[in-house]
């Protein structure tokens, strides 16, 4: 990371770096970046995300799964700003997640904060362990730990 680089990433670098676009783009915005160390992600939940249709039809409730997503896009982030890699390419897969416990629903209007904390990792390398905690007004919402993997290149060209 260099002085240039930004503590934070607005959508516009956040699709610079990782290659999710609607409906599965779960991240809005990344603050608070601390290289290769933390950051915080804001999803705002709005009820036009395809997935109130059904989920629940009369009570729209953010799907887990998505939760957790989120919290890897935050930390794909997080690392792609760090190492920058804006327009390189990033592809990140899941390989684990674990300690998964949710704690209240997450409904439309809500704003969700990702935080993202590195456990393992090194810049260059190319997988990643994360503490996620995802908070509504301060009230814990969903946490876990993941495992990912960083392909550069994976996108148009390498194998």
């Amino acid at each position: 990371m260099t002085a240039e680089t930004p503590s934070t990433a607005d959508i516009d670098l956040i699709q610079r770096i990782i290659p999710h676009r609607y409906p599965f783009l779960l991240v809005d915005r990344v603050r608070d970046i601390v290289p290769f160390q933390s950051a915080t992600g804001l999803k705002n939940v709005t009820f036009n995300e395809p997935h109130f249709q059904g989920h629940f039809p009369g009570a729209p409730i953010m799907p887990g799964v998505t939760i957790v997503e989120a919290m890897a896009q935050t930390a794909a982030v997080m690392v792609g700003v760090s190492a920058d890699l804006a327009d390189k390419n990033l592809l990140v897969y899941f390989m684990g997640i674990d300690g998964v416990k949710f704690r209240r629903k997450v409904v439309p209007g809500d704003v969700l904060e990702l935080q993202i904390t590195t456990l393992r990792g090194k810049p260059g390398g190319k997988v990643w362990k994360f503490a996620g905690r995802a908070t509504v007004e301060g009230d814990l919402a969903c946490e876990a730990e993941f495992t990912a993997m960083m392909d550069l290149g994976a996108m148009g060209g390498a194998a």
